[in-house]
């Protein structure tokens, strides 16, 4: 391994090959550090719409297209006493369709077009200290996963802290993770082989339905299984093993009172292996500073409601490569680069945050559609309740209010202000209020004037170039 490089990645999951990739295409020298060796499994399996774009820039698009993974043309939910498809066919510029992927396999395809792109890609090196000089990381010391004994250091310009729940920087340095209060809850997972194919919703669909004290998920996958999985809050998970006498009878009474998801797995055969998780919502609170930019689930991660791990992951790594990529050649200073990503990745999440926090509060299909519809700027041009929600839980805005410098920033802020219980609902944290209305949500409040542009080349712009071009 080489002693220094332009910018270090940490991790090789969808973040970190998707930041590392784009930065290699801009002629940026790239390493990136993975502790595991791929292939390697992870859970995450259902793709949002708004990773085709992203996927396009990498230039691996064809490569998962024929891969063989089960195309996603939609989702469908039972929620409550209500039932509805969402048909990402009616998504204008997205492409229509997304994934439903082994992700031991995507990861693995995302990773090598990295390497593919230029990327000075090592597995199996685990990042044992990062070396700092008056506030700014500058150095890192790792060590071989399979060897010990084999160490190293490396100097770098830039880090792109990639390293998932892990999170490097946050955990171990900065300390300043925060756990959402309001998505206290448990997943617990299991693969299933012969289950019956969903009849109803768009092809490929996962099934989201509702439980009285938490909801599942069914997602077929190439491989032959479904992905079935239970979702409850905390409390009540506990107080159902303990009534109950163990956690696997939790998923199976829950399963019970399923119909939808309990008539799938009817003959089915279960693999024997369950995996559970908990305590995966939270935020940092702060996304970057001198040096370094922490994208995917090394900043935040909200819920496996809307799948929208992924998207997150590679909507950060598209901020982070641009802004990393303005820095580089002159075009932005290091503070209005680094202040344009973190302020663009939280509104991301936070819109998120509003919508899955009324998913949960309400099983009321139409009320949950009039509150997303006040989040994105498809109001303004009289579009359907429908097509608003579906907008904003594919997360094709997100990419949409960052490419042409409007959005959805006051609505978001609007909601959030009149709604004095999503601040402990939602896990809102103090201050970001102030953060989303200085937010680059229209040309008059752009924030230094900055928005994201990715064709026919990724870079952040001035609105006032703009201005001159039109001239």
């Amino acid at each position: 391994m080489g002693e220094r490089t332009q910018v270090l990645v940490i991790g090789g999951g969808p973040a970190g090959s998707t930041a590392a990739g784009l930065l290699a295409r801009q002629g940026i020298q790239v390493t990136l550090l993975e502790s595991s060796t791929f292939p390697r499994y992870h859970i995450g399996e259902s793709i949002l719409p708004s990773v085709l774009p992203v996927l396009d820039l990498l230039g691996v698009r064809e490569k998962i297209d024929n891969h063989g993974f089960v195309r996603k043309d939609g989702a469908y939910f039972e929620w409550g006493p209500e039932n509805w498809d969402l048909n990402f066919n009616h998504l204008t510029g997205a492409g229509g369709y997304s994934y439903q992927v082994v992700r031991s396999e995507f990861d693995q395809i995302l990773l090598d077009n990295a390497a593919e792109l230029g990327v000075d890609v090592r597995q199996g090196v685990k990042v044992t200290e990062i070396e700092f000089e008056e506030g700014r990381p500058v150095g890192a010391r790792w060590a071989g996963t399979g060897d010990r004994s084999v160490t190293g250091r490396i100097g770098f310009d830039f880090l792109v802290d990639a390293s998932g729940r892990a999170g490097v920087m946050a955990t171990k340095y900065l300390k300043n993770r925060r756990y959402q209060e309001a998505f206290k809850n448990v997943a617990m997972w299991s693969y299933w082989r012969g289950v019956k194919p969903l009849e109803k919703g768009p092809a490929g669909a996962i099934a989201v339905c509702s439980v009285p004290y938490g909801w599942f998920w069914a997602i077929p996958l190439h491989d032959g299984t479904h992905s079935i999985g239970l979702v409850a809050k905390r409390t009540a998970f506990a107080e159902e093993r303990e009534r109950l006498g163990g956690t696997e009878q939790v998923y199976f009474d829950a399963l019970a009172q399923c119909p939808r998801i309990a008539d799938m797995v009817e003959g089915a055969e279960r693999q024997p292996e369950f995996k559970i998780e908990q305590d995966y919502s939270y935020i940092s609170e702060r996304f970057t500073g001198p040096g370094y930019l922490m994208i995917g689930d090394a900043a935040c991660f909200l819920d496996p409601l809307l799948s929208t791990g992924v998207h997150l992951a590679t909507f950060s790594a598209l901020l982070a490569a641009a802004s990393v990529s303005a820095v580089v050649s002159g075009d932005l200073s290091e503070d209005e680069a680094t202040a344009f990503f973190a302020r663009a990745y939280r509104q991301a999440y936070e819109r998120l945050l509003v919508v899955v926090s009324f998913f949960y509060k309400s099983y009321n299909r139409e009320s949950q559609f009039f509150e997303a519809d006040k989040l994105t700027r498809r109001e303004r041009h009289m579009l359907n309740l429908y097509e608003s929600f579906l907008h904003i839980v594919t997360g094709v805005e997100d990419l949409d209010d960052t490419q042409d410098g409007s959005g959805a920033l006051d609505k978001v802020a609007e909601r959030i202000q009149s709604q004095g219980d999503l601040d402990a609902q939602g896990g809102i944290l103090a201050g970001h209020n102030e953060a989303m209305n200085s937010m680059p949500a229209s040309p008059d409040k752009a924030v230094g004037g900055l928005y994201l542009e990715l064709q026919p080349r990724l870079r952040i712009r001035r609105l006032a170039e703009q201005a001159v071009e039109a001239e």
